[in-house]
């Protein structure tokens, strides 16, 4: 499991986020504040996203056109962009390169009944099965 910090990273890091993520428990409250929307901009600027793949698995560009109105997103909407970033942050973890986790997370796999992985991060069980599976590569069982 990657650290809060490898998390926030993905999104842009402390200086987006306008707070120090050092624990867990920093990270909840973060989430439940709302995060800011620069962190979907990080996310898509760092390469990690399209708009389109944000559209499918964080939230639709009208709601995102709508949250940066506002300057923050819900706790629901930061709550999906963590899961993104948390499943992102472990596939670069695993595979040691953002180019290497980028690929994986398209491409579609039989260990995942042949469907794309980041596909499956628009619900919590389907990043926990992403999750499972990168657990298995990481420790060298088939996948």
């Amino acid at each position: 499991m990657p650290t809060p910090t490898a998390i926030i990273d993905v999104v842009g890091g402390p200086s987006v986020i306008g707070a120090a993520i050092l624990s867990q428990f920093d990270l909840i409250r973060a989430v439940r504040a709302g995060l800011p929307v620069s962190a979907v901009h990080a996310l898509m600027q760092s390469g990690r996203l399209s708009r389109a793949e944000t559209d499918r698995v964080v939230l639709p560009r009208k709601t995102l056109a709508h949250r940066e109105r506002i300057g923050t997103l819900t706790t629901d909407q930061s709550d999906r962009l963590m899961r993104v970033a948390r499943v992102m942050a472990i596939a670069e973890e695993v595979f040691g390169t953002q180019d290497k986790a980028h690929r994986w997370l398209r491409r579609s796999t039989t260990a995942l009944a042949n469907e794309i992985p980041l596909d499956l991060l628009d619900t919590e069980e389907g990043a926990r099965e992403v999750e499972t599976i990168l657990g298995r590569i990481a420790h060298g069982i088939a996948a």
